[in-house]
């Protein structure tokens, strides 16, 4: 099966081949000017719960746990109408949702972008 979710830190640079950017933060990255970055939407609602992201605290002794519970709040039928909606609005596009956690192996774009892989 083919990719079509990439993912990628909002500081790197952007490059052609990203397609359609999505920012996937609820809160605006740090040291960003709102008139530098390059987005195609900004996705606030899809990103974790307030409670379960400050519960997260991005240790990587929680990902077990927050993982699974990111995965259940996205299956909420709210949040897979969110998701059917943006890959709508990408159309044929690749996506390339942009984050701004330190660490690549434990954030929530990971997961958003295995979900929303399957609804492409």
């Amino acid at each position: 099966m083919a990719q079509h979710v990439l993912i990628k830190r909002v500081y790197d640079k952007q490059e052609s081949s990203d397609g359609y950017r999505v920012l996937v933060d609820r809160l605006w990255p740090r040291g960003v000017k709102k008139d530098e970055l390059q987005y195609d939407a900004w996705v606030k609602d899809l990103a974790p719960s307030p409670p379960l992201r400050k519960w997260f605290g991005h240790k990587p002794e929680n990902w077990v746990h927050f993982r699974e519970s990111y995965e259940d709040e996205l299956r909420e039928a709210s949040q897979m109408e969110r998701m059917r909606a943006l890959v709508d609005e990408a159309g044929r596009k690749r996506m390339t949702l942009v984050y701004a956690a330190k660490d690549p192996d434990h954030n929530h774009a990971l997961i958003l972008a295995k979900e929303l892989d399957r609804l492409y």
